[in-house]
């Protein structure tokens, strides 16, 4: 498994680790009860501080999409419900707005946009959920 963090992004690094762990889960490329790097490993792959990884396992943890159990290490939940934290759902909707509003001063369609997202699902293997 392969993380790409860029310290020169305007992304924190500790978002970039919890960002490629989802997007790896949703690709399948991480599988349930798969078992992750310790904290010091990846931060030693990715040169960065621990608590950087520390912080992100924390955060990814809470979200319940891994779990870690003491003496055997940290790995991807098999119980992921994919529910959201409020505050989670909001600033999506805010950033989604937001891309909604750039792309429609660039001259960007809706149904363009649609196409996007459409061909992002595909990428990462995702399905679309029902509610």
């Amino acid at each position: 498994m392969y993380f790409n963090i860029d310290p020169k992004k305007n992304v924190p690094l500790y978002e970039q680790v919890i960002h490629q762990v989802k997007e790896m889960c949703a690709k399948g490329i991480l599988q349930p009860n798969e078992k992750l790097p310790s904290v010091r490993e990846l931060s030693s792959q990715m040169v960065i501080n621990p608590n950087t990884v520390s912080k992100a396992y924390q955060e990814l943890e809470r979200q319940g999409v891994i779990v870690t159990i003491r003496g055997r290490g940290t790995f991807i939940s098999e119980d992921f419900t994919h529910t959201f934290d409020p505050r989670l759902l909001k600033n999506m909707k805010q950033s989604l707005k937001q891309i909604i509003i750039d792309s429609h001063y660039a001259g960007i369609t809706k149904e363009e946009l649609t196409k996007w997202i459409e061909e992002v699902y595909k990428e990462i293997g995702g399905q679309k959920r029902e509610n």
